[in-house]
């Protein structure tokens, strides 16, 4: 076990992170960062990534975080495999143990662990991953212009997704597990207002098919207290919409 001083620990290297990182080595602080469970946070697992400044052709998530990795060692930042696995915020200075148990004493600690979105836990999700599922429509609506696609869940956050993509797709199934919508009632009426958007109301989904990329998704509509009608429908994309969890374990 090692013992190590700094002015400011970051934990967490998504774009937050990293940001941290450059303003913090650029003023002299030097600071020690913990890359987490997943180096480079979760545009690491987008493909294109098309709305971020200075990308005027657009460029790949895990290319967009390298650069910004980068730019932070090019100014001294001590940057770090390993997970922040134990914490005392309770006094100062700070103390942080890693996963290869060296503490870590701070003066400040910057906590930019993210979140990861939620899913539904079909193992035709990671499948499928990048190749039509996807947790963002601003990141990645814009491929699936004039197609098909759905968004799972009763939200606000699932109406804004379905209305976001009904400005691109040519349809969009809103699929809903409950009998009603949780969203507000501005968002409710939005997406019932909108013409290629079909809500699908007490209906889950069992699975999703395509031979390379997907092609659509396996749903059952539970019909009343004791009946079910099994369906298919054919999309392009399908977009999770049910939340996220913070990456604070």
């Amino acid at each position: 076990m090692s013992n190590e001083s700094t002015k400011c620990l970051i934990i967490g290297s998504g774009p937050a992170g990293y940001t941290a990182a450059i303003y913090a080595s650029r003023a002299n602080i030097s600071p020690i960062l913990y890359e987490g469970i997943m180096p480079g946070g979760q545009l690491t697992t987008t493909s294109e990534v098309e709305n971020f400044p200075g990308y005027p052709e657009g460029v790949m998530g895990a290319q967009l975080m390298d650069d910004l990795r980068k730019q932070a060692e090019r100014f001294g930042a001590d940057i770090r495999p390993g997970i922040i696995t134990k914490v005392d915020f309770s006094k100062r200075p700070f103390t942080a143990v890693a996963d290869d148990n060296t503490t870590i004493v701070a003066d400040t600690v910057i906590i930019a662990t993210g979140a990861s979105a939620r899913y539904l836990g079909l193992p035709d999700e990671q499948r499928y991953s990048g190749l039509g599922v996807s947790a963002c429509a601003t990141c990645d609506g814009f491929f699936y212009r004039g197609r098909t696609v759905a968004v799972v869940g009763g939200g606000d956050t699932a109406c804004e997704e379905a209305y976001y993509l009904s400005n691109l797709a040519q349809k969009v199934y809103l699929i809903v597990r409950k009998d009603y919508l949780r969203a507000s009632k501005v968002m409710q009426k939005r997406v019932m207002d909108k013409d290629n958007i079909t809500i699908l109301f007490n209906t889950n989904t069992l699975g999703l098919f395509g031979s390379e990329f997907l092609e659509g998704a396996h749903l059952v509509e539970h019909v009343g207290t004791d009946k079910e009608r099994k369906f298919d429908i054919n999309i392009d994309g399908f977009f999770l919409a049910i939340g996220h969890n913070p990456n604070t374990e």
